[in-house]
């Protein structure tokens, strides 16, 4: 691999020079003869520049390919366009195989080689199974963008994909605005021009025959990091067809707006113009649309890593497995918010370092990194008893184990919410007396030994599609009483809902306010490195602590196994869309889950306990 400086380099070359631009098909381009100068000094690099230092830089910039137009002398970099239309020629016989979309595109942007494979080898690519968040997501985007439309009432939606789709957009265009027609809006027009295509959320026609386009996306905000360059590239695809775009705008959804009534279309949604930004990087993005193409019509496979190399095990791609055989299962791309720390995972990575028994004990890590590697490299517990047991004896009985399962609705479903707020629809309550409670048998469906003493369990789940708020507070407040120590795994997020409910219902307000402030956060005694566990990983999910610490008890026999798939069930059964002897089951596994989640505080707790005793 080469050197950070090299790398440094290259980023610069890219930026300040476009290097890019002799990939372009450009008419600009192809017609110019003579030489671009460019002097190497403006570039403030440090480190010597050799001769070799820049043939790499070229080699790695352009694919291995085209080095014949290009030369260096007097610490100068000369692109020779003598030779442009042979080079053009050959460029055009590789580019007309595939065709880049708009969505390759963006995934190319962030992993080269996994959109090869996509498109290659999609046996590969298809072997990952969508997660259920994953798949919420896509749900999620289809609903927020349906939406959207309504604020161009009279708009044309052209339906399917392909040719046919690509046919009705042209033939909309060429007929224009209907007469009478205020305004001509179409959704998901499909354009395909020299191998690019990409369909528009929503494409507006002008009074000056000018276009403009519209990005529906279903977050709070503006993602510099794709949504520009999403625009970007549709503004150049829709130039190639001879469309004139005069704005550009992201429409997303607004986190202020609070659900009153009927939902307001015009206050759900932001519309912001990012015309400006659109266009400064729009000749960029079309050269790497250029390159993107050229890449992906290489027959041969690339070889070496892909470019997830140099990020945390959470970010990788869908085949970074296949593409880098050699990086262990677990290695130093899962030590704790390792992607945060991009430059220490590169120094890591650029010295072939992978296994966490080669870090360097001298590297600046954090006090959490640290005991994640020393606790598996010396195979060892580490653990603070005293402190765990002077913590646990701050807890007043009762103690209430509890745990929310909920719903985060892009567009608020029900008056007092917001886009993503969530809807508390479950709960799951384990109560410990001073005298531990009544003997009950373990949580109904999970397998594991019972001990001889269990803590009393409650439980509340909304199934109507209406508000479930106000019934949930009502159940949670006939089960807790007014002392005693409320134990959860996340007080942030609990907490968070909590006074979400009070504000949605007032009269709650007090015992919330009791309620928030009796919250002690068993994830603490992990996050607080008080317990190590080489097995933990580097994490502190419950779903990473329970197997470890009490193995009888596992979430992998049961239908619902973590909260994602438990809010796209719950989704289903109060939106009607399952039978009802779906429904009943669905229910059962729901409290069945969430039964496991609170219980597992209790087992958790349990075991700490021994450590002082």
């Amino acid at each position: 691999m080469e050197n950070s400086w090299l790398r440094n380099i290259i980023e610069k070359l890219e930026l300040i020079f476009d290097f890019k631009k002799i990939n372009s098909p450009s008419k600009k381009i192809i017609n110019r003869v003579g030489e671009i100068k460019i002097n190497i000094e403006q570039l403030n690099i440090q480190d010597p520049l050799t001769e070799k230092n820049l043939k790499d830089i070229i080699d790695l910039i352009v694919e291995k390919k085209f080095l014949d137009l290009i030369k260096i002398t007097n610490r100068q970099l000369i692109i020779d366009f003598e030779t442009t239309k042979v080079f053009h020629k050959n460029l055009n016989m590789q580019i007309n195989k595939n065709i880049l979309t708009k969505t390759d595109y963006i995934l190319w942007r962030e992993c080269k080689k996994n959109v090869w494979l996509k498109i290659h080898k999609p046996e590969i690519y298809n072997t990952a199974e969508l997660s259920e968040f994953e798949k919420q997501i896509i749900e999620t985007g289809n609903e927020v963008e349906k939406v959207a439309r309504q604020l161009f009432p009279t708009g044309i939606l052209i339906e399917g994909r392909g040719e046919e789709a690509q046919e009705k957009t042209k033939r909309l265009l060429d007929v224009g605005r209907p007469a009478g027609r205020p305004t001509f809006v179409l959704f998901q027009p499909e354009f395909l021009k020299d191998h690019f295509l990409a369909a528009c959320d929503i494409l507006e026609l002008n009074p000056d025959g000018t276009y403009n386009i519209y990005e529906v996306k279903s977050t709070t905000d503006v993602d510099k990091k794709t949504h520009y360059h999403d625009l970007a590239f549709q503004v150049n695809l829709l130039e190639k067809c001879g469309l004139k775009i005069k704005k550009a705008s992201v429409i997303h959804l607004n986190s202020e707006y609070v659900r009153q009534g009927e939902i307001e279309i015009h206050k759900l949604f932001k519309i912001e113009d990012v015309t400006e930004v659109v266009e400064s990087i729009k000749e960029g993005v079309l050269a790497e649309m250029v390159l993107g193409l050229t890449y992906l019509n290489q027959e041969d496979e690339p070889k070496d890593y892909c470019d997830c190399i140099y990020k945390g095990r959470s970010n990788h791609c869908s085949t970074f497995a296949y593409s880098n055989p050699k990086v262990p299962a677990y290695g130093v791309h899962d030590i704790s918010r390792i992607g945060a720390s991009k430059a220490k995972l590169q120094e890591l990575i650029d010295v072939g370092i992978f296994e966490l028994q080669d870090v360097p004990e001298d590297m600046e890590l954090s006090v959490t990194q640290k005991n994640q590697i020393k606790a598996h490299v010396q195979d060892k517990i580490f653990k603070d008893a005293v402190t765990i047991q002077k913590e646990l004896d701050m807890l007043d009985f009762p103690l209430y184990f509890l745990d929310y399962e909920t719903f985060p609705c892009a567009i608020p479903r029900f008056d007092g919410f917001s886009p993503y707020q969530q809807i508390p629809f479950q709960y799951s309550l384990y109560v410990l007396s001073a005298s531990s409670g009544p003997v009950l048998s373990l949580p109904n469906g999970v397998k594991g030994d019972s001990p001889k003493s269990q803590p009393q369990h409650f439980e509340f789940i909304f199934t109507e599609n209406t508000d479930p708020s106000l019934e949930f507070l009502t159940s949670l407040r006939s089960h807790i009483g007014d002392v005693g120590t409320i134990i959860v795994w996340n007080k942030k997020f609990e907490c968070k809902i909590n006074e979400q409910l009070a504000e949605r219902n007032p009269d709650y307000t007090l015992f919330i306010e009791v309620v928030n402030a009796r919250v002690y956060d068993l994830m603490d005694i992990f996050s607080m490195q008080w317990y190590v566990h080489k097995d933990f990983k580097g994490k502190v999910s419950i779903k990473n602590i329970l197997p470890v610490l009490v193995p009888e008890l596992s979430y992998k026999d049961l239908e619902i196994q973590e909260g994602g798939t438990a809010s796209q069930r719950w989704n289903e059964i109060s939106q009607g869309n399952v039978g009802e002897a779906e429904k009943q089951k669905i229910i059962k596994d729901l409290k069945i889950y969430c039964g496991l989640d609170t219980y597992a505080m209790y087992a958790i707790w349990k075991h700490l306990t021994y450590l002082g005793s």
